[in-house]
């Protein structure tokens, strides 16, 4: 997992023969992570970015790096199946996502698309159509969905940084169980043309990666803005709340033990620590879409003219959600958006005082595959998955996922929060924090 420190200082195309070689020496599994490999025009990018790098003419921060999509982003000339059957034939896009256009023009090497749960319905990473990648550090464990094949695509090695999507958690999630840093920006941060949809309200597009500057040199790109140093961030003075309630309970003791630790260096760096009561404006996405989801009902219009005419095609746990979704009625679906744009502000006012809210990323270590076959076992462990990212994606926050120690040999994240439209403030207050933990 580690070959990209022993070949940093070789060429770009040394580092890409090197992945190539361990996604091909994965066999199956190295399938089930990859649902496509560009490897002809890898080697000519990484070539390219070589010449450029000795011609000292660097075209930035992912210049040379090796970079991996999720399997919902168009290329042109190639149908985009998003994790689906479904789609297999489908129309060649047009024209690249508008991210993967940003990606070529910084010089990263796009090495393939990684796989995901089917049209990124779920956050546990289950695809029963094109398999599904082992957890990183346990291949008998969930890799965290649904961007599952990015998450243990960089945690393998077998990519430097990978491109998902998160509308509930699915950037910070699979990097949460994988080990790895996720970041969810503030959705109009990162243009989603070109990225089939889950949901038009919630969906988000970000950066899973091994450190918060790789994190922050990937967002410049996917944002389109000029990169910038982040600025310096002390913890000493840092105001961070702890919404304790809700978002820590039901979570297993060794991922309460890991947090717990956090916090405690957090407060001996100087960091000013404060429990939050802020369940009565967390509860409320819950409570607003107990007759039906947000997500769900726009999967169900995206998903029309397919879910009756091909059924058999689905996932039958993802057509069971997308099903549910028809079952919102219009009259519904309007007041959960009138109520969401009504509550944003009040915990943007809550949050004034803060630079960040401190929690567990998810509450659970990665299950074990083998225990959610069941479908009532997988959709109580997707709802345990989901809520802490997915308050954050209904109250369009940015948030960032940090991997902490693991004492048990699995992972577990914590998830610093900022204020909307305070993304690059919060990637450098978690840089700071990142480098405290290291210290560990």
């Amino acid at each position: 997992m580690e070959y990209f420190k022993s070949v940093r200082q070789n060429s770009v195309t040394e580092k890409l023969e090197a992945a190539l070689t361990l996604i091909g020496d994965a066999g199956d599994e190295g399938r089930r992570i990859f649902t496509r490999l560009y490897a002809e025009p890898a080697r000519a990018s990484a070539q390219a970015a070589d010449q450029r790098a000795q011609a000292g003419a660097s075209l930035g921060p992912l210049d040379g790096r090796i970079v991996s999509i999720k399997d919902l982003f168009d290329v042109a000339g190639e149908a985009t199946t998003a994790g689906s059957a479904l789609l297999r034939d489908a129309a060649p896009a047009q024209r690249d996502a508008v991210v993967v256009s940003r990606l070529r023009a910084a010089g990263a090497v796009i090495i393939g698309k990684t796989n995901m749960t089917e049209f990124a319905f779920s956050g546990v990473g289950i695809n029963p159509h094109y398999g599904t990648p082992g957890n990183a550090l346990d291949s008998s464990r969930i890799p965290g969905g649904s961007s599952s094949g990015a998450g243990v695509a960089v945690a393998r090695g077998l990519c430097e940084i990978a491109i998902g999507s998160d509308t509930g958690g699915s950037v910070r999630i699979p990097s949460a169980l994988n080990g790895l840093v996720g970041f969810k920006p503030t959705q109009a941060r990162v243009p989603r043309d070109g990225a089939f949809p889950l949901s038009y309200t919630l969906d988000t597009l970000g950066p899973l990666c091994r450190s918060v500057a790789d994190a922050a040199a990937t967002d410049s790109v996917l944002a389109g803005s000029v990169d910038e140093a982040l600025q310096q961030c002390e913890i000493r003075g840092l105001r961070l709340g702890v919404p304790r309630g809700l978002l820590f309970s039901q979570a297993e003791d060794a991922v309460l033990a890991a947090v717990e630790q956090a916090l405690a260096q957090l407060a001996s760096a100087g960091a000013q620590l404060s429990d939050e009561s802020l369940d009565d404006l967390l509860v409320q996405p819950s409570r607003l879409q107990e007759r039906g989801t947000l997500v769900a009902a726009e999967a169900a219009w995206i998903h029309r003219e397919w879910v009756d005419s091909q059924p058999g095609a689905y996932d039958p746990i993802v057509l069971g959600r997308i099903r549910r979704g028809q079952t919102l009625d219009a009259a519904s679906y309007v007041g959960i958006q009138q109520a969401r744009a009504a509550l944003l502000p009040s915990l943007d006012a809550r949050m004034v005082g803060l630079d960040a809210l401190v929690l567990p990323t998810v509450p659970l270590l990665a299950p074990l595959i083998s225990t959610v076959q069941d479908e009532d076992a997988f959709l109580r462990t997707n709802a345990l998955l989901l809520r802490n990212p997915s308050v954050f994606n209904f109250f369009d926050l940015p948030a960032l996922s940090l991997p902490l120690a693991r004492g048990s040999g699995l992972a577990v994240g914590l998830m610093l929060v900022g204020r909307r439209g305070r993304d690059r403030d919060l990637l450098a207050l978690g840089a700071a924090v990142e480098t405290l933990l290291k210290k560990r």
